[in-house]
């Protein structure tokens, strides 16, 4: 008898405890087992004594409950096995209550509510709680034990006493607290109090002033709300006030705590652990409040200036106002204080809930029982996360009919189940959402002909019944019982209901769960009773960056759209760091989006990108680029110009801190209007830095000398002074100079202040801030002593980490980086000469990501590496090979605590150092320099070794520097681009009726993205992903560019369509329509080229159009695929990238082989190349769907049976190219350069960016983002066909 069981295990502080209670300052000193009589509540069997408390092992849920006969501060709990014994309990759950019914589980800081237990029976464990319980019952819950013994526990409870005034509000009543004087008006306010609330609405404390000042503390779904304003006349008058909300379920019964800080505008606002700080809104200082503020509700709703909102309902304790205790004078009946229906003791409800924990496998039977009106009737209240699972099932006489209430896409549905294959549906409004954590109310009832259903206080639903209905023998509420059961009748549509559940009521019958619970009522499966068990993981929001967080049960997902940012927490910027880096990818100039400290917390800014030099221009403009003329100014009243930029000042310092040399030009040009006093050499004129610094120097680098450029230059026209302006002339003077200390640019203010004479005058113009190289992609360090190692402050990466680098060694094993604290640690290395590892421990288990290589990966020549961390997932990346990666736990700690400093090529204990080079090293972005502690450090030097090591880029478009012994060589394998230094187009232009096919064969595990080695914690998932880029030139319009497609009808299209705009199309979803969306609704069709890159990881689309970027939205179009293959391309396409993959260039250089298939007559071409001849090819062309080797024409992008009998057996991937040429003219090929070693050194403009800067500048820079419909089943299957 469970219930039984239970009442053996209810235990009551002793007599001798009461003795231990303590202060309320020695709650919170520190705990010591040495000192029981200070802070020892409770002992069961002493920690140290013989006995214990081990139940029968017939319970299914047994757990130890402890009463302390009045609420107690509980500070920490210790355990230990039975004694004598072989009987311990490994992990538990830690739950309290005020009543014994009502049960909340206690969480840890990252809201873990597991605690870990004893590994053997006499050794101590004790925890110190991170934020103390004030309750009256504690239960603890086994969860593992030792799996040679059984459970067995003795355990002490550490805390003291704890007085509280508490008040009664029932929905009508309120407390009023008059003031001494007409008003009150306070600088400075400190309130705090406690509530338990019944219900999720109710208003805890308001008042307002005739000027317009107001505060309101309301509970609104359950979440806090905090209206406050000072002296604004407009939100007095406003509909729409605006309110500061924190946390969430607070409808939940149990106590929690409100402190708000307010000192002038500065508000603090903290519910439980979480605190929120924000700046009111108003013109004053000061709140001024009229008359009273009132508690638990607005008594007068039909005050001025108010809004009604329902009275709170539930308990208020230690209710203080600036110092004073309210409940205490309304208790003492003080004549200030009015307490209209308060009582002050906190009437308990029985509302007891319970938890369904599993999605595939909860349920719980309950007997139908008899209606003397016939029909039946059934009520019950829910709440949960979930948008599908199922609330109740039940048999109807008339078999096999059946009845299911259920959650489908957050909505309710009842469906009627006739026959197998005959069913009718009924479902709730679109705007009545159901999964949002709140209680709801459900009920099921049937009369005559008719079954209705309702949800809270909205309209019901009917459906009309061809018969007399009759519920059968058992009502099945959240699940249904495994297949096996007699009751099989019952299925799961989708999920089960995990969620919570209550007040179940069957024709009128209240049900007791306890007798469930006991056995002795209907059966139950993985329930947890007397608690809810629901849980907010968007608190605290995890989401970076301005992410969106929703959750489900148990994970929550992060809504990056519109964000600049990617990844499970939007950690990851979709910017490249610098324009350095994008001329790397193969962009040429134009305007770009980047972001100078990557995944850190600035963000993105758009800067020019001017890539036509031999050094890489990043250029930022300013408010004022025109010639500005200033007259009339003294030095008492200067002229004064404040410039902004199109990037904020902190992301300015990222951008020159990150650049290897800024420059800014000052074009200043006077007439009797000078720089400096000729008599003292005091300013007349100078310029503000980017600190905020004045500085009085107009030319050069050299900060301290007050001069002009013509003075460095020594050719002023009058050399008595340092500057042409200083000569007072009458004639107009020139002091143009070039600012170049970087660390003072750029320009933020200038002052001018001598142009009030007769005839003064200056004009001057400021430049825009140009900025070039990138210091962090050839930041080196070269390591040659194993015990070496470089070292630098501990690792602030508690929540995310994104690391990366480049390595080349000889070495076969040894460690990039480690940080360590006292039990967690993070660490990179090589840990055989095939593979890298990316370890780390934040109190799960040990993890471990490891990619393994086809080749060594000691071999000389650089690679990459990028591992990640986040609270959601784990990843590593190792140069093009698959990705690695791990999903977090659901329920597990979440920070990562360092505290010793970061070793870089080493360990602490000097053992598997590094040997060989590691360059470029950012960690959430910011990079490391690593040549500056080289320096100082012995068995390391700064910079590295060879020819693949400087900053000139010897390899273009993604090409892959390999040293050679005497040179260097550009392996161009994974670039879309050919030549000695991956800078020749590959471009081709068929004849009629011309098609190549090119079948790329992968193994399985490079198709499916999946961790071969997997820890216990994390379990496996694959990210969908890719990356498309190719260049096209074409009149044609529809036209299809590229589409990816498997064999289950599952495509992406980029097509242009009718009008000649761009489109992208994902259809991943067969049984949803397409997700397409247009960047604009231009023409591309122009016959001038266009460069298109794709980025997709998960549900979000990046698409970047020539230079340049916009945001638009999904939307949805019919047949323009179809109609779009049908036409096929006429026109040039070049430089074709998929992923690592460059199929159009992989078909041309392997004819012949059995992968490549060519039909018609292949011709190479230049896309960038006007024409010479005319050729008319008058048939248009079909786009070539084919697999493996074998031919099908005029098959359909959705035949999917054809295409799938193609390969039953084979996992591969192929790419079907089909350009048709017609009226469009092209001139001969160029004919090539040959190139040595020597000239690519030195030659760094590209060829592509010379040829098409013309076509790129003429054209608006745009990027589009599309957020797919679903972000965790939008993966492309396995077997794909690409086809352009």
């Amino acid at each position: 008898n469970p219930n039984a069981q239970l009442n053996n295990a209810l235990l009551f502080l002793s007599d001798k405890a009461d003795s231990h209670l303590c202060s309320h300052y020695h709650c919170h000193s520190d705990l010591s087992l040495s000192a029981p009589s200070c802070s020892e509540l409770f002992s069961h069997s002493g920690l140290r004594g013989a006995g214990g408390w081990s139940p029968q092992v017939t319970d299914r849920q047994p757990w130890l409950q402890l009463d302390l006969r009045d609420r107690m501060e509980v500070t920490a709990v210790a355990t230990q096995g039975r004694y004598g014994g072989s009987d311990w309990v490994s992990g538990y759950l830690l739950l309290f209550s005020d009543t014994g019914r009502a049960w909340k589980q206690y969480r840890q800081e990252d809201g873990v509510g597991r605690f870990v237990g004893n590994v053997n029976a006499d050794g101590v464990v004790h925890h110190k709680l991170s934020h103390s319980i004030r309750s009256r019952f504690l239960r603890f819950v086994p969860l593992d034990w030792n799996p040679s013994g059984w459970v067995g526990l003795r355990v002490e409870v550490y805390g003291c006493a704890y007085k509280s005034y508490v008040a009664d509000f029932d929905g009508r009543s309120s407390l009023l607290y008059r003031f001494n004087q007409k008003s009150m008006s306070t600088v400075k306010d400190v309130i705090s109090l406690s509530f338990k609330s019944r219900q999720a609405e109710g208003v805890l404390l308001h008042g307002e002033g005739q000027r317009g000042d107001y505060i309101t503390l309301e509970l609104h779904r359950g979440r806090l709300a905090l209206y406050l304003n000072l002296d604004d006349t407009r939100l007095r008058f406003s509909s729409g006030r605006v309110a500061v909300t924190l946390s969430s379920l607070l409808d939940d019964q149990h106590w929690h705590s409100v402190l708000i800080e307010r000192f002038n505008k500065q508000v603090n606002l903290t519910v439980d652990t979480h605190t929120q700080h924000f700046r009111t809104k108003g013109e004053g200082d000061s709140l001024e409040v009229d008359y009273e503020l009132s508690f638990g509700g607005i008594p007068l709703p039909g005050k001025p200036g108010t809004f009604l909102r329902k009275n709170f309902h539930g308990c208020i304790e230690n209710l203080y106002y600036n110092g004073i205790n309210i409940i205490d004078l309304a208790k003492r009946r003080k004549p200030q204080i009015y307490s209209g229906n308060v009582t002050f003791s906190c009437s308990e409800p029985q509302l007891v809930s319970t938890t369904f924990l599993s999605s595939s496998s909860s349920f719980l039977s309950l007997p139908a029982t008899l209606s003397a009106s016939g029909g039946f009737a059934v009520r019950f209240q829910f709440r949960t996360w979930n948008p599908d699972g199922l609330l109740l099932s039940t048999r109807l006489a008339l078999e096999p009919q059946r009845l299911e209430l259920q959650i489908s896409n957050s909505r309710l549905r009842l469906t009627h189940h006739m026959s197998a294959q005959q069913k009718e549906e009924v479902s709730t409004g679109e705007g009545q959402q159901v999964n949002d954590g709140l209680w709801h109310s459900a009920s099921l009832s049937s009369r005559g002909l008719q079954v209705t259903m309702t949800l809270d206080n909205e309209p019901s639903s009917t459906m009309e019944l061809g018969d007399h209905m009759e519920a059968g023998d058992s009502l099945y509420f959240g699940g249904c019982p495994s297949s096996s059961s007699s009751d099989s009748y019952c299925e799961n549509p989708t999920l089960a209901f995990q969620g919570c559940m209550r007040l179940f009521s069957i024709n009128s019958q209240p049900m007791d769960l306890n007798l469930v619970h006991q056995g002795r009522l209907g059966d139950y499966k993985e329930l947890q009773f007397d608690t809810c068990g629901i849980h907010d993981r968007c608190l605290p929001n995890f989401c970076e960056h301005g992410g969106q967080c929703s959750q489900s049960w148990s994970h929550f997902y992060c809504d990056c759209s519109g964000t600049g940012y990617t990844g499970a927490t939007c950690h990851n910027s979709i910017y490249e760091a610098s324009c350095e880096a994008y001329r790397l990818t193969g962009s040429s100039s134009g305007l770009f989006s980047i972001d100078p400290d990557g995944s850190g917390p600035l963000g993105p800014t758009q800067v020019y990108c001017n890539m036509t030099e031999n050094k890489v221009w990043t250029v930022v403009i300013h408010n004022s680029t025109d010639p500005v003329r200033v007259q009339g100014s003294t030095l008492q009243k200067p002229y004064i110009m404040k410039f902004n930029y199109s990037a904020s000042p902190e992301q300015l310092m990222a951008l020159v801190a990150r650049s290897e040399q800024c420059q800014q030009e000052v074009v200043y040009s006077c007439r009797k209007s000078r720089l400096f006093n000729t008599w003292d050499g005091s300013p007349l004129s100078w310029w503000v830095d980017q600190g905020g610094e004045r500085r009085t120097y107009w030319g050069g680098f050299l900060p301290g000398v007050q001069q002009c450029s013509c003075s460095l230059e020594e050719n002023c026209m009058d050399m008595n002074y340092f500057c042409n302006c200083d000569a007072d002339t009458d004639s107009w003077a020139n002091d143009t100079g070039v600012l170049s200390y970087k660390e003072h640019l750029p320009v933020s203010e200038i002052v001018i202040g001598d142009t009030n004479r007769t005839g003064s005058e200056a004009l001057y113009r400021i430049g825009p801030l140009r900025c070039y190289g990138d210091k962090s992609v050839w930041n080196a360090a070269s390591f040659y002593q194993e015990s070496s190692y470089l070292h630098f402050p501990t690792l602030q990466a508690e929540l995310s980490a994104d690391i990366s680098f480049y390595f080349k060694t000889s070495a076969p094993s040894g460690v990039f980086l480690e940080n360590v604290g006292l039990k967690d640690f993070i660490r990179v290395e090589l840990s055989s000469p095939s593979v890298v590892t990316f370890s780390f421990d934040v109190g799960n288990g040990l993890v471990d990501l490891a990619v393994k290589s086809h080749v060594p990966l000691n071999d000389r020549q650089w690679h990459y590496v990028r591992a990640e961390r986040s609270v959601k997932e784990a990843s590593l990346q190792v140069d093009q090979l698959p990705l690695r990666f791990l999903e977090a736990p659901s329920e597990g700690h979440l920070r990562l605590r360092l505290n010793s400093q970061l070793f870089v090529g080493g360990t602490a204990a000097r053992q598997r150092g590094f040997l060989g080079c590691i360059r470029t090293l950012t960690i959430n972005g910011v990079t490391f320099n690593l040549e500056e502690r080289a320096k100082m450090t012995p068995g390391v030097s700064a910079g590295c070794p060879g020819h693949c090591s400087g900053s000139s880029s010897l390899c273009h478009n993604s090409g892959r520097c390999i040293e050679k012994n005497s040179g260097y060589v550009c392996d161009c394998s994974q670039s879309a681009y050919g030549g000695p230094s991956c800078k020749e187009e590959v471009s081709v232009s068929f004849n009629r009726e011309s098609s190549v096919t090119y079948t790329f064969q992968e193994p399985f595990s490079v198709m499916q993205n999946r961790s071969f080695q997997a820890s216990s914690v994390y379990r496996g998932n694959s990210r969908a992903r890719e990356n498309m880029a190719f260049i096209f030139m074409t009149t044609q319009s529809p036209a299809m560019l590229l589409t990816v497609s498997t064999f289950s009808q599952q495509y992406i299209a980029v097509i242009l369509a009718r009008n000649g705009s761009l489109q992208i199309w994902y259809h991943l979803h067969v049984d949803r329509r397409p997700d397409v969306f247009s960047p604009r609704p231009s023409s591309l069709a122009d016959g001038h080229l266009h460069r298109i890159r794709i980025h997709r990881e998960g549900k979000d689309v990046y698409l970047q159009v020539s230079n340049g970027y916009i945001y638009k939205r999904c939307e949805n179009f019919d047949e323009e695929v179809m109609q779009a293959g049908s036409k096929g391309f006429i026109g040039c396409l070049s430089s074709v990238q998929f992923n690592h993959m460059a199929p159009l260039k992989a078909a041309l250089l392997n004819r012949g082989s059995s992968l490549v298939s060519v039909r018609g007559h292949l011709v190479e071409s230049n896309c960038g190349a006007p024409a010479d001849s005319t050729t008319s090819h008058p048939l248009s062309g079909k786009c070539c769907y084919q697999a493996a080797k074998t031919n099908k024409d005029n098959v359909s992008l959705h035949d999917s049976a054809v295409i799938g009998g193609v390969v039953s057996a084979v996992i591969f991937i192929t790419l079907c190219v089909v350009v048709v040429m017609t009226r469009f003219l092209y001139q001969h090929r160029q004919a090539r350069r040959d190139t040595s070693i020597k000239e690519k050194e030195h030659q760094t403009n590209l060829e592509i960016a010379c040829r098409r800067e013309a076509a790129y500048q003429a054209e608006p820079a745009y990027r589009t983002e599309c957020h797919l419909h679903d972000s965790h089943s939008s993966t492309l299957r396995d077997n794909r066909e690409y086809y352009i």
